[in-house]
């Protein structure tokens, strides 16, 4: 007997970006997103009442075009998954509210999902390049309010043995390239900056704390303290390159250290790669040139799959749903959902 085709709606709505994905099992039909940088730009940073506000705006729509352009009417949904943290309490109620409201009008199951397991699983869905990861591996979360270190062990038993005391990578990109004068978000332009630049010109300090866990606070203080003892005013400008390549050297191998500690520790030789930072491509390029000295796989995202997306929603909602593992009405958007 044939195993029932599944159709999954995703939505995601964990901070900014309001997103929504069609799947048929693990293929993707469509994922679309829509952001909201040109609200946030002004400030620097994300402003959570604004950020609902525009996912309350953009979900219908957001969701209508998914479903459009995967040729799927709604009738033929079996499952609706969504994002119930971590992120923004006010952002994740809308996504949660939406589908739960779509889940009882069309009497379907309804699939709460962890948002960073949704970033590692996002390796699980199928397309042309499709090579998922054997478990255990070392699951590596990179993005703007996240560094973890996650041993995984199956597809949601996993355990966090390292994380970030802090700043997470991508807000010390951020908040760094601000000190820059760069514009929110910095992290893409410090990379495309850093490829010009000399990543010895300048050293910044490299925390050694105990472990697994990571510190970036340091460095941003580092960082910005020395930015404001430079005396000629023009000093960024003329050593903007450089100034990105060294910062950008220097928060890399912060996390390079510790996974390569914890990979050591564990006996593990699988590296997953997960969440916004992963679409850096120094970090890319130092982690294949590790992977390739002590004979590692290091498994990479697509760039569409690197930042916030649907479709690792929707990828984990698939095999939630293959084991029947439903949420219900009653469960609750968590800002500081654990992994």
């Amino acid at each position: 007997m044939l195993r029932q085709t599944n159709i999954i709606l995703a939505i995601e709505s964990s901070c900014d970006d309001t997103a929504a994905a069609v799947l048929k099992d693990r293929k993707v039909l469509s994922n679309f997103v829509a952001n909201q940088n040109l609200i946030h730009k002004a400030y620097g940073g994300i402003v959570p009442e604004l950020a609902s506000r525009a996912h309350q705006s953009k979900i219908i729509p957001v969701v209508s075009h998914a479903l459009t352009e995967a040729n799927i009417d709604k009738k033929e949904l079996t499952a609706i998954a969504y994002t119930q943290g971590p992120g923004l309490l006010g952002s994740l109620l809308v996504g949660s509210s939406f589908a739960k409201s779509l889940s009882i009008a069309l009497n379907i199951p309804l699939l709460p999902i962890n948002h960073m397991q949704g970033h590692l699983l996002a390796h699980f869905i199928e397309d042309e390049n499709f090579i998922p990861p054997d478990f255990p591996f070392l699951g590596v979360t990179l993005s703007g309010g996240h560094t973890q270190l996650i041993l995984v062990k199956e597809y949601f038993k996993m355990e966090l043995i390292g994380t970030s005391l802090d700043d997470a990578i991508g807000e010390a990109f951020d908040k760094c390239g601000k000190r820059m004068g760069l514009n929110y978000p910095a992290g893409h332009q410090i990379d495309k900056l850093a490829k010009d630049g000399d990543h010895t010109r300048f050293n910044f300090p490299i925390n050694n704390l105990k472990g697994y866990n990571v510190s970036y606070s340091g460095i941003k203080t580092s960082f910005t303290n020395f930015i404001q003892k430079q005396k000629d005013p023009k000093f960024i400008t003329k050593n903007l390159n450089d100034l990105c390549a060294s910062l950008q050297y220097t928060l890399i191998q912060i996390i390079l250290i510790k996974i390569e500690k914890a990979a050591q520790d564990y006996g593990i030789s699988q590296i997953v790669i997960g969440g916004g930072v992963a679409a850096n491509s120094e970090i890319r390029k130092q982690l294949n040139n590790i992977a390739k000295s002590k004979n590692w796989k290091v498994f990479l995202p697509s760039i569409v799959y690197s930042t916030d997306n649907a479709a690792m929603i929707g990828i984990a909602g698939y095999y939630k749903l293959l084991q029947k593992n439903y949420g219900s009405i009653s469960d609750s958007p968590q800002a500081r959902l654990k992994i």
